[in-house]
C-alpha cells in the first residue's frame, strides 16, 4: 500500500528516485486539477490551480475524517501512476487513525500509489514537506497537521508555496482542529460531512461533502457547494435527488455514544 518512514534522509532518496523516473500523464490539464463537477470547476476558473497551495479545514472535530476524505479523493483525481505523497506526524496518526487501504480501494483508488511519511514532530513535518513539494514526479502532496501549528507561519507557508510553484506540484494542506489564519494558500476551504444517499438494503451511500470557499486569492469567497463522490467515474458530482438520505445527526450521535461507552 504505502511506504512509511520517519527519516528525512529516506524521504529525500525516495523523492529523488520518483523525480528521476518522471511523472506519468494524469488528469491535470492546463494547470488545473479538476473535480469533475462542471459547475464547481467553472466557478474556480477551471478547478484547483496546480503549482499552488490549497488549505482544507474541518468545520467541526467530528468532520476531521470528512476533510481528510475530501483531500484524499481530490488527490485521486490526479490520474496516472505517479505517487501521492501524504505527510503527517506520528501524533496525528495516533489521534486521527491510520489511512485504510481497503477503504481507498473501495472508493476507486489504487492504495499502492500512496506514499505515507510520518515524522516525529511539526519541525520535521515541514522539512519533509519542503522536500516533497519540490518533487516533480509526484501527483500531489497532502500535508496533514493537527492544531494551530505555530511552525507554519507566513514565512514557512511562502516557502512551501514557492516550492510547489517551482515544481508544478499541487499541495493540499489538511488542517485538523485548527482555525484559519493568514497564509500563502491560493484557496482555503471549510469541509463538513453531508448526508449520504441510502442504497439498497439501507447500505451507506457515496461520500458527500458540504464545501465553503473561505478565501480565494483570484476572486471572491463565500460560495458553497455540496458534492458527492462517484467511484466509478472517479469524479465528484451533484448529489442525486432520489432515494432516502441517512440523517447526518444520527450518524454523528454515534460518536459521543461510543466515547461514553468506552
Amino acid at each position: 500500500m504505502c511506504e512509511s518512514s520517519s527519516s528525512l534522509a529516506g524521504l529525500r532518496r525516495t523523492v529523488a528516485r520518483i523525480a528521476a523516473s518522471g511523472a506519468p500523464a494524469d488528469s491535470r490539464a492546463g494547470g488545473w486539477l479538476t473535480s469533475g463537477h462542471a459547475g464547481f470547476d467553472a466557478a474556480l476558473g477551471g478547478g484547483l490551480m496546480v503549482g499552488r497551495c490549497h488549505e482544507f479545514f474541518a468545520a467541526d472535530p467530528l468532520d476531521a475524517a470528512s476533510a481528510a476524505g475530501f483531500a484524499a479523493l481530490l488527490a485521486l483525481r490526479c490520474g496516472g501512476a505517479a505517487p501521492l505523497l501524504w505527510l503527517r506526524t506520528a501524533d496525528s496518526a495516533q489521534r486521527e487513525g491510520q489511512l485504510y487501504a481497503p477503504g481507498l480501494a473501495e472508493l476507486g483508488g489504487d492504495p499502492n500509489r500512496l506514499l505515507l511519511v510520518e515524522t516525529d514532530d511539526a519541525k520535521a513535518l515541514l522539512a519533509a514537506a519542503n522536500d516533497a513539494v519540490r518533487c516533480a514526479g509526484s501527483a500531489a502532496v497532502v500535508v496533514e497537521s493537527r492544531g494551530r501549528l505555530p511552525a507554519l507561519d507566513l514565512t514557512a507557508g511562502r516557502r512551501l508555496a514557492l516550492g510547489a510553484r517551482d515544481a508544478g506540484t499541487i499541495l493540499l494542506l489538511l488542517r485538523i482542529a485548527a482555525a484559519p489564519e493568514p497564509s500563502a494558500a491560493e484557496t482555503r476551504w471549510q469541509v463538513t460531512a453531508a448526508p449520504s444517499r441510502e442504497l439498497e438494503a439501507r447500505a451507506p451511500g457515496a461520500p458527500a461533502f458540504d464545501l465553503e470557499l473561505l478565501r480565494w486569492r483570484a476572486g471572491p469567497a463565500g460560495a458553497r457547494w455540496r458534492l458527492e463522490w462517484n467511484r466509478d467515474e472517479q469524479a465528484f458530482r451533484e448529489p442525486a435527488l432520489s432515494g432516502a438520505f441517512l440523517p447526518l445527526v444520527a450518524r454523528r450521535a454515534l460518536e459521543p455514544h461510543g466515547a461514553a461507552a468506552a
